[in-house]
């Protein structure tokens, strides 16, 4: 299994089926919250179907193509985290991340990028990280940014959204520019 400890409030773990029952919890307790910026909540609307994705994430790692976590907070499930796929042709790593509704506004979601970013230079060894936001998703756009990101650009249309296309801010920090960077 993997662990990575974060800090002492903080670890990343594997997502395992065993985790769909709390995090189905979490998601129907953050459903209208998290339906402003994710596309996949009318996909969810029971435990299995929970446990059907976490079996995909277990997949896509076991593949080595993607990386999905769960954020511990305080031994607690409070989201998820990862790299949503790996680009190991072009060494590069697409993180996304969800975090309940109760548990923003404490740091968790910048440490764990942080965190994501570091373990994909330092442990991946791969050559760029990127992070996509909706445009108007402010909370999420502003985790690349005070981590040092670049912004390259934006998507037109890049997702729907239920009723309507949402534009995606492209964020990338490249190996070079972390480790030069870095506290």
């Amino acid at each position: 299994m993997f662990l990575y400890k974060i800090d002492e409030q903080l670890s990343l773990k594997l997502t395992e089926v065993s985790d769909a029952d709390l995090l189905f919890e979490l998601t129907e307790k953050a459903r209208d919250y998290l339906k402003e910026w994710l596309p996949w909540l009318d996909f969810t609307t029971d435990v299995e179907d929970t446990r059907e994705f976490l079996k995909g994430t277990m997949k896509g790692y076991a593949e080595n193509k993607s990386m999905t976590t769960v954020i511990l907070y305080e031994g607690e499930i409070v989201g998820t985290a990862g790299f949503n796929s790996i680009n190991w042709s072009n060494k590069t790593a697409y993180i996304g991340y969800w975090l309940g509704h109760e548990y923003q506004g404490k740091g968790i979601m910048t440490r764990v990028a942080r965190a994501l970013t570091d373990y994909a230079f330092n442990h991946l060894k791969l050559n760029k990280v990127e992070i996509r936001a909706a445009e108007e998703n402010t909370k999420s756009r502003g985790i690349p940014e005070r981590l040092g990101y670049v912004k390259e650009g934006r998507i037109r249309q890049a997702e729907w959204l239920y009723d309507h296309y949402v534009d995606h801010v492209v964020y990338g920090i490249l190996a070079e520019e972390w480790n030069k960077n870095k506290k």
